[in-house]
């Protein structure tokens, strides 16, 4: 997980998830093998791990009666940090505004935010988050992801972030590891995974016929409804269209139109799952 990334941990619920950030954070220990966060041992070496980050676990876990401001002085305090930090963290969420008011009036939304405030106090190298989105509104989800993607710029810290949602992955991570069945079956750099154009649908009068004259001609040619998808190397991609239009035309095959498809996270999960269900 690079430095200055947002890491997105994705996978289905009950993947393992939050049971690997439990065990990151020593709130967990393992049956066997061993766990490191940054360099320390955990839960061994805990107290001078914790000290260098920020976590923030499924739930707020707000004291309701209390004003966020002094939700977070509270523990502020209890870590010894300046009080100009309760400042600097409400400004990166957005919440100065609404500071002196009681937790409990605050929508779910601005509680998430406030929980997120609580765990970047003392500037952490590394922030852990767990489905921060979860439960939140079309507007929440936007503002939390809007929110969590500027954070390695505008607080200097890598984040670690849990979800289910590929498009949450897909819009706010720049590097992702996809767990299915408590193992981690694949990471890397999103664009990387994702890759370029892979792939062209082409819609035509006559898909099985057209389908017959572009594979004898040594193109990928596969037939998807009254289309053809076509695949091939992402920077070949412009010759392999302008060879399939040609066949096809030549033959008199009506071409209705061709369209590029870049390949999203959902077909790289796909892939990634029928590859593990085979193995």
């Amino acid at each position: 997980m690079p430095a200055g990334s947002v890491y997105g941990f994705l996978g289905p619920n009950g993947a393992g998830k939050t049971t690997t950030m439990r065990l990151l954070l020593g709130l967990m220990r393992p049956d066997a093998g061993d766990v490191q966060l940054l360099g320390h041992a955990m839960p061994g070496d805990a107290r001078a791990a914790l000290a260098r980050i920020g976590a923030f676990i499924e739930t707020p876990g707000l004291y309701d009666h209390l004003s966020g401001r002094t939700n977070l002085d509270l523990t502020r305090r209890l870590r010894d940090l300046p009080a100009s930090e309760i400042d600097r963290v409400l400004d990166l969420v957005d919440l100065t505004d609404a500071a002196k008011r009681r937790a409990g009036t605050y929508s779910l939304g601005m509680k998430q935010r406030l929980a997120l405030a609580r765990a970047l106090l003392g500037r952490p190298e590394l922030l852990l988050l767990d489905e921060p989105t979860n439960g939140l509104d079309p507007d929440g989800i936007i503002a939390m992801r809007d929110l969590i993607r500027t954070l390695p710029q505008a607080s200097g810290c890598t984040v670690f972030v849990s979800s289910h949602l590929l498009s949450e992955v897909e819009q706010m991570a720049t590097h992702m590891g996809m767990m299915r069945r408590g193992r981690l079956v694949l990471q890397g750099e999103v664009r990387t995974l994702i890759g370029t154009a892979q792939t062209v649908r082409i819609a035509l009068g006559d898909a099985v016929r057209g389908a017959a004259l572009l594979n004898a001609a040594g193109l990928d040619a596969t037939i998807d409804g009254d289309a053809l998808v076509l695949a091939g190397d992402p920077d070949a991609m412009r010759a392999v269209i302008a060879a399939a239009l040609r066949h096809l035309v030549g033959a008199g095959i009506e071409v209705f139109g061709a369209v590029p498809e870049t390949r999203s996270l959902e077909g790289l999960y796909r892939d990634t799952v029928a590859r593990e269900e085979a193995a």
